[in-house]
C-alpha cells in the first residue's frame, strides 16, 4: 500500500470506528454508512478521496479493515469499533484445543 493509501486507511479507521462526528457522518445499528455520503463528507473536511482510492484501501488492506456492501453502495469497518456496532457475527463454541500466539516478551 502507498503512503497515500495508508494515510486514507488510517483516517478511515478513526471515522468508520470511532469518531464518525469528526466528519458528520452517522454509522447505522450495523456500521454501515453509505459510500456517497463519506465522499462527500470526507471532502467537505478537507480529506478528499476518490471513489478509486477508496476501493484500493479495501482492496489492499492486509487486515482486511474494511468492506463494501454487496452492492459496492455502502462501506464499514470489519472490526475494532469503540462504538455500538452489531457487526452480526453468529458466535461460535471454540475447539477443545485452541491456539493463540504471543510474543515471548509479553509471557
Amino acid at each position: 500500500m502507498t503512503d497515500a493509501l495508508v494515510a486514507i486507511s488510517k483516517f478511515l479507521s478513526l471515522v468508520l470506528r470511532h469518531r464518525p462526528d469528526v466528519i458528520g457522518i452517522e454509522l447505522d445499528a450495523e456500521g454501515w454508512v453509505s459510500v456517497e455520503d463519506l465522499l462527500a463528507a470526507c471532502a467537505q473536511h478537507g480529506r478528499a478521496i476518490s471513489r478509486e482510492q477508496l476501493a484500493a484501501v479495501v482492496r489492499t488492506n492486509d487486515k482486511q479493515r474494511f468492506a463494501f456492501s454487496a452492492d459496492g453502495s455502502r462501506i464499514r469497518a470489519n472490526q475494532g469499533h469503540s462504538l455500538p456496532i452489531d457487526l452480526g457475527l453468529v458466535p461460535v463454541e471454540p475447539p477443545e484445543l485452541l491456539y493463540h500466539g504471543t510474543v515471548p516478551r509479553f509471557l
